[in-house]
């Protein structure tokens, strides 16, 4: 269930709030804007965070005055860091850092491998022929300090997988193994100028590549409900009955996906402080499923287990699916999730690939998000309040052993296949981004 902020807006509110001001604001005033909508709680939730995320990262790239792309993933990693600082237990908001920074490096070698085909046509000189130039050919002592010089420089390990690659024209060749001043033989070989020109080309290459890679992320977070519901009539067959908690704008969208092909029955859970409101919250859900012949029943989280031995399926939304298959949801999910593993009823996990963070959660505690606690006891109880401290979750992790399949928007997953996917959408370099040091 969407929440109210404290400011009392909804985030998607907040979010639009965020992306209207992104035009005529200075990149520093952006990145403290957003920083501060996280850290208030204005802008939450998985889709929110992750379309505020990018929506910088875009501006970022594209107002940065870096010369060369490790300057780049230097300022995205480092604005990266200050997001997920202002905002920890939103895990969406490293992932689409991760995905920015992959995006630059993807880009940045294609241009390296597209500049080694354009120089593979250019001779290059071998230690046993003499060079010449024009009608002279150097020789002796002079040939051997060339040979010496040219032998060095194309067996040097680049520094870093930006580098100039091995394979060089003889200019440059020349160029790194020759004094400091640029001259080899008296012929002036520094050529300044063209290195500069064409850095600047490259990263401006990039640089558009990358900010067309943003938007179709945001794209892609856009159609993730739609990919996912393709899904449900496969999931849910006619007849079952199937659990749902609080269900969320991708569990909507998938159940009337199914609904349109199957008959089932639908239990919808609600959190006890939640019931007078859930019949306005879910009334249009319930009206939609009516018109396929889908009947609607609401439940309160304590009366789980007595609907539990009728239930065939549940199916829950994700704020976040980690490398171990562990999942970060919204409180009062995993007494569900435990209560089908013990009557035998599969749970299904729906999530978009932009949700799959490559983390393990060692901490669980660091995950979970605290909300209102007057929501959980009223205050005008009396004195009983005044001695007691009352904790209020907003967010749980339910261990990978009680989910039985997750549905992407890439497809329908086993827990051993999540890893392949994760590989495929992060570079292994930047999994720990946010660990370094610099002050953008």
């Amino acid at each position: 269930m969407t929440s109210i902020s404290a400011r009392g807006e909804s985030p998607t509110v907040a979010l639009e709030r965020f992306n209207k001001s992104l035009k005529g604001q200075a990149l520093e005033a952006s990145i403290y804007s957003l920083t501060s909508l996280l850290k208030r709680r204005q802008i939450y939730d998985s889709e929110p965070c992750a379309v505020a995320t990018a929506n910088l990262l875009l501006q970022v790239v594209a107002k940065s005055k870096a010369t060369d792309v490790d300057q780049l993933l230097s300022q995205i990693s480092t604005v990266g860091s200050r997001l997920v600082a202002a905002q920890p237990k939103e895990p969406v908001v490293a992932n689409i850092v991760r995905r920015v920074l992959g995006l630059i490096r993807d880009e940045a070698e294609e241009d390296r491998n597209g500049n080694m085909s354009q120089s593979s046509g250019q001779a290059t000189p071998t230690g046993t022929e003499p060079l010449t130039t024009g009608a002279s050919t150097v020789a002796g002592d002079s040939f051997s300090t060339l040979r010496q010089a040219l032998t060095r420089a194309s067996t040097q390990t680049p520094p870093g997988p930006y580098s100039v690659p091995k394979t060089k024209s003889l200019l440059h060749l020349l160029s790194a193994a020759g004094p400091t001043d640029g001259s080899v033989f008296g012929l002036n070989l520094s050529g300044s100028s063209t290195p500069t020109s064409h850095g600047r080309a490259k990263i401006q290459t990039v640089r558009s590549e990358v900010i067309d890679g943003i938007e179709e992320i945001k794209d892609e977070i856009d159609q993730v409900d739609d990919q996912i519901s393709a899904n449900a009539e496969a999931q849910i067959r006619p007849g079952e009955y199937v659990m749902v908690h609080e269900p969320s704008a991708t569990v909507r969208r998938f159940l009337l996906k199914a609904a349109s092909k199957r008959r089932f029955t639908l239990i919808v859970v609600v959190h006890p402080s939640r019931q007078r409101t859930a019949g306005t919250v879910y009334a249009d859900l319930g009206k939609s499923l009516a018109k396929y012949g889908v009947s609607t029943i609401n439940v309160v989280s304590s009366g789980v287990t007595a609907y539990m031995p009728r239930v065939n399926k549940v199916v829950l939304g994700s704020r976040a699916v980690f490398a171990d298959g562990s999942v970060l949801m919204d409180a009062g999910t995993a007494v569900i999730a435990r209560a089908a593993k013990k009557q035998g009823s599969a749970v299904v996990i729906l999530s978009g690939v932009y949700k799959f963070s490559p983390e393990i959660p060692f901490d669980e505690a660091a995950l979970v998000d605290w909300g209102n606690p007057s929501l959980a006891v009223d205050y005008s109880d009396g004195d009983i309040v005044n001695h007691v401290t009352v904790e209020n979750p907003v967010t749980e992790l339910i261990t990978e052993d009680l989910v039985d399949i997750y549905v992407s928007n890439l497809g329908v997953h086993s827990r051993d296949h999540l890893s392949n996917i994760i590989d495929e959408h992060y570079k292994q370099e930047d999994l720990e981004f946010y660990t370094a040091g610099d002050t953008y």
